[in-house]
């Protein structure tokens, strides 16, 4: 094994164009997601179908994540960010000019195959070139590009969608969508340190996906991860569903999907202090078991103004969850393999968007369009118990806020490689 380590605080403009080219990414994904829902709406689709289409979404990631994750532990990161670009890109626009829910279904999996490609890509990107200190500051930096785009696209969407032409604004709105995730390619440039700053394997050191998943620290950081992307991906899906049932507008529901999205953004820029302030664990516990209470708010009847506010809250709190778990992942995963763990956690996210969406179709087909927001409350309340005992039995992780400025730096590279007692120790195993 080979053990070249990155210099923490080198220049981060990378980081800079990364979150840019994730906001056009996560944007044109963000304003297609509800314009996919209301194209299938008015080509007759009811709820169940809008979950099957949400859950295709995630079908062939999930089939695709592990196999990106090896090959990105034993190569470079940015080509795989191109690749999910013109992917997202053409999902979108095919998804517009689809005539039947089939056909919306294939190409929204080919949507959500390009926003895998791109996340690992750039997930790896964000773990390989930052020193262990810095990875819950850069990552929370770089889930802002995700919380960006979830502002705009939404919005976007729903100023493009309404009227008497259903289909027809829809269509138009995704279109759109495919032209804003090609705005990706501006800043994909000198994005990876070419010269060698990382850990790698070789081919005869492939860990095993299993001692990964027993690795300690890892499940749990897939579960939370699984259990917030679920409650943001129902949330994009099923909200337009709730606004036509209760007679919200378009518009004012892409502007609540927006508030959402602002205050994650919120949430992320005062990440540090937070970390500071509670800890990794307690900070998780305590947004994971807020945002329980707040979706499960949603099923309430209430008037628009309240439904703002839980939104907001409700996005603040899920803000945490997408950054510490990855953070928690890498740093729990075997050295070598931590692309593969970022792509099990991935995985998990979208069994998470298969499952969830179907789940869901079904529980809003027997008991109502606000019963799903009542099983992601269940979700996240399991989540805040794993985010609990995951901080009581954590093999050590580095805290950000916990060390700072350069005396960190010799601590940070030695946590980059893990000796082989504690390899022993978190695996729970002798030997690889």
């Amino acid at each position: 094994m080979k053990n070249v380590t990155v210099r923490p605080g080198a220049n981060r403009g990378w980081l800079l164009r990364l979150v840019i080219a994730f906001s056009f990414a996560q944007g044109a994904v963000s304003m297609a997601r509800p314009a996919v829902s209301y194209r299938a709406l008015a080509l007759g689709a009811d709820e169940r179908a809008i979950g099957v289409i949400a859950g295709v979404y995630a079908l062939l990631p999930l089939f695709a994540a592990v196999p990106l994750g090896r090959r990105t532990d034993h190569g470079r990161c940015a080509p795989l960010l191109p690749v999910g670009v013109v992917l997202i890109a053409g999902g979108c626009a095919l998804s517009g000019t689809a005539d039947s829910l089939t056909a919306m279904a294939a190409w929204s999996g080919v949507m959500g195959l390009g926003h895998l490609s791109f996340v690992i890509g750039a997930q790896s990107l964000v773990a390989r070139q930052s020193a262990p200190h810095e990875q819950d500051r850069n990552f929370g930096h770089f889930t802002i590009g995700a919380s960006l785009g979830q502002l705009v696209g939404p919005i976007a969407a729903g100023a493009l969608i309404g009227g008497p032409d259903m289909a027809g604004t829809s269509a138009l709105a995704l279109l759109v969508a495919g032209g804003v995730a090609a705005f990706s390619f501006v800043s994909l440039w000198r994005i990876e340190d070419r010269t060698p700053s990382m850990s790698r394997t070789g081919p005869g050191g492939r860990v095993p996906v299993h001692r990964i998943l027993r690795t300690r620290g890892v499940p749990a950081g897939i579960f939370i991860s699984l259990a917030v992307l679920s409650a943001t991906d129902i949330l994009t899906a099923y909200l337009p569903v709730v606004g036509e049932h209760r007679g919200i507008a378009p518009s004012v529901i892409g502007l609540l999907l927006s508030l959402r999205a602002a205050a994650t953004i919120a949430c992320r820029l005062v990440m540090t202090p937070m970390l500071r302030l509670l800890g990794r664990a307690a900070l998780l516990t305590t947004t994971c078991l807020l945002a329980a209470l707040l979706c499960a708010g949603i099923a309430l009847p209430v008037p628009v103004w309240a439904l703002a506010v839980i939104l907001a809250a409700l996005g603040f709190c899920l803000g945490v969850g997408q950054p510490l778990s990855m953070t928690t992942v890498v740093q729990a995963a075997p050295d070598g393999a931590r692309s593969t763990a970022l792509a099990l956690r991935l995985t998990g996210n979208r069994l998470g968007q298969v499952a969830a969406p179907a789940t869901a179709g079904l529980i809003a087909g027997v008991a109502g369009v606000a019963a799903p927001f009542v099983m992601l409350g269940g979700l996240l309340l399991i989540a805040s118990g794993l985010g609990l005992r995951q901080g009581r039995t954590a093999p050590g992780a580095v805290d950000a806020g916990a060390v700072e400025g350069g005396a960190a730096t010799d601590a940070g590279r030695a946590a980059s490689t893990p000796s082989p007692e504690l390899e022993k120790r978190r695996t729970g195993r002798g030997g690889a």
